[in-house]
């Protein structure tokens, strides 16, 4: 387990974490949320972390991550997104079809957050529609619980398709990165350690 790997584990625990309080308190942390669908248009960053331009990008997702690991205060609504994500990409790997769609509609949504900028709605109602035509169709389904009140508002049902797209990205990069199922069940501790340690590092430079 290396940093690298850690930082895509922490987007993919950001995305989750998002996704949650989208569904539950219709509202979440708006620079993770930034940070996590800006990720989805770098596919060529140098760095796992300048995939979510620099750590503090995805200090949401290592505090998350620490909780998830540590148990006590697990949330488990998370971890069935997370777990529901990695195996989208799974599957997402053996569709080439599925990855040129996307692809495609990748380049289209970062032209339109080009113009607009990444935090207009109409980019996020993009990248949302974008997963409802791709991922959405693989089975079985991202099930995500929460307040009806917010999951039947269809803005509030596209930043929830949106961010689970980032979610399927950073699991893509976790992959790309050398992770496995097995590293992670074998080396929590490690992963807990160095989660806490870019955390840290995170707030010494007040970032």
């Amino acid at each position: 387990m290396n940093e690298a790997q850690v930082i895509a584990l922490a987007g993919l625990t950001q995305a989750a974490a998002l996704v949650r309080t989208l569904a539950t308190e219709g509202r979440c942390d708006a620079g993770a949320l930034e940070a996590s669908l800006a990720s989805v248009f770098r596919l060529d960053a140098e760095s796992a972390a300048a995939v979510y331009g620099g750590l503090d990008g995805v200090r949401v997702g290592l505090r998350t991550l620490i909780h998830q690991l540590d148990g006590a205060q697990r949330d488990l609504a998370v971890t069935q997104i997370v777990l529901s994500l990695l195996r989208i990409e799974r599957k997402l790997a053996r569709r080439s079809d599925l990855r040129r769609r996307l692809q495609d509609g990748i380049l289209a949504a970062q032209r339109q957050a080009e113009h607009f900028g990444l935090a207009h709605a109409s980019v996020s109602a993009r990248l949302g529609e974008l997963y409802a035509q791709t991922l959405s169709t693989v089975r079985p389904r991202v099930v995500v619980t929460g307040n009806p009140l917010h999951l039947r508002q269809p803005a509030q049902v596209e930043r929830i398709r949106a961010t689970l797209l980032a979610g399927v990205r950073a699991a893509v990069l976790w992959r790309q990165l050398g992770g496995n199922h097995w590293s992670l069940l074998l080396r929590r501790r490690q992963c807990e350690m160095i989660a806490r340690g870019l955390l840290s590092r995170v707030t010494l430079d007040g970032g």
